[in-house]
């Protein structure tokens, strides 16, 4: 009898966890602009208009991610881990641009090493 009642509450904490982080990922899935640059190490002006003008990303259910990050991405993937918290994207050469994320409703906001990037659902 304890062995069950355990195993059902393994099953339902489980459950719980897939939801929550799920969320994250479905809140994430959308095309996003940017609308924000901070660098953190020195950015040129005509690299961070680039980025603000040219700044797009589209996050698809399967894990691909197209757009222009801090270069144009064609067919990257994306990996989402930490509840939500960090976000790995890469290249189609598989570079990788690992950052802390937050995702709202209508934002999305990437600190990396070099730089804070806001960007808002479209």
């Amino acid at each position: 009898m304890k062995k069950s009642k355990l195993f059902i509450f393994g099953i339902i904490l489980l459950a719980t966890l897939m939801v929550s982080c799920n969320n994250k990922r479905n809140n994430l899935i959308n095309s996003w602009k940017t609308s924000e640059v901070e660098a953190k190490m020195p950015l040129s002006d005509s690299a961070k208009n680039e980025i603000l003008t040219k700044g797009k990303l589209t996050f698809t259910k399967d894990g691909h991610v197209n757009g222009f990050f801090q270069s144009e991405i064609n067919d990257g993937t994306y990996a989402l881990t930490k509840k939500g918290k960090s976000l790995v994207i890469k290249d189609e050469n598989g570079t990788p641009y690992p950052c802390e994320s937050t995702i709202t409703e209508d934002k999305l906001i990437l600190d990396s090493k070099e730089m804070k990037i806001t960007l808002t659902k479209m």
